[in-house]
């Protein structure tokens, strides 16, 4: 078990999270959703150590929870410039587990001995899971992992979520697209005013959607009245 216990992360005078309390199953695949800056990336960032939480503390079983378990892959992730895929995925140590590159590429068929400058947006997310995915480790964090991919693309990564699951990972992941998550989670947890304010399992998973398509009904509301009164 992962546990957030009252994580406080705040920039200058605006806390993003406030006290937050979280609780994770380890072995199963995780959502995590909430509107636009409610900080699902600011959550992945205290759990990975990329920031400091000004109060609280995140353990697992009752341990401090070490980088190096942690694998995470970013909403926007660097490349060296004038490098090939290949040469990018040399960077990544290998974990325990056996990586062949050849058979790993050929669920994404990437063409690895081009430049990274000539590759879509697609593909550049996809070189980018290969790499997290070659490290090998017990927990993955992963924002936005959808973005850019296509039809094919996006079930070819559903079918390696659940393989992960299978070999006992743990898997975060966040997305704007609802739909994706629905169909690879175990839960989802929904993130607002800076802490989890509820986790749901697949049989109410409809009761979150609901609730999310109001929130943002009653938002957007708001704006178009202003816009067209």
């Amino acid at each position: 078990m992962i546990l957030f216990d009252t994580i406080s992360v705040g920039y200058e005078s605006h806390n993003v999270l406030a006290g937050l309390n979280w609780n994770i199953e380890e072995g199963k695949i995780h959502g995590l959703v909430g509107l636009n800056g409610s900080g699902k990336t600011t959550l992945l960032h205290a759990f990975y150590g990329y920031v400091n939480p000004s109060s609280g503390k995140i353990q697992r079983n009752n341990n401090s929870i070490h980088r190096n378990v942690i694998g995470l892959l970013e909403t926007q992730n660097y490349f060296y410039p004038l490098i090939t895929g290949r040469e990018y995925l040399s960077i990544f140590p290998q974990g325990n587990r056996p990586f062949s590159l050849e058979n790993w590429n050929k669920l994404f068929s990437l063409p690895l001995d081009d430049l990274i400058e000539t590759y879509s947006t697609g593909m550049k997310k996809k070189l980018a899971l290969l790499g997290v995915f070659k490290m090998d480790k017990e927990i993955y964090l992963l924002d936005e992992p959808y973005n850019g991919l296509d039809l094919e693309s996006t079930t070819v990564l559903k079918l390696i979520l659940d393989e992960l699951r299978k070999s006992g990972k743990t898997v975060i992941i966040t997305s704007h697209v609802y739909e994706s998550l629905e169909s690879v989670c175990d839960c989802i947890h929904h993130l607002d005013n800076g802490k989890i304010q509820m986790s749901y399992d697949k049989s109410s998973f409809h009761v979150l959607s609901g609730l999310l398509h109001k929130m943002i009904e009653d938002k957007t509301s708001v704006h178009l009245k202003k816009i067209f009164s």
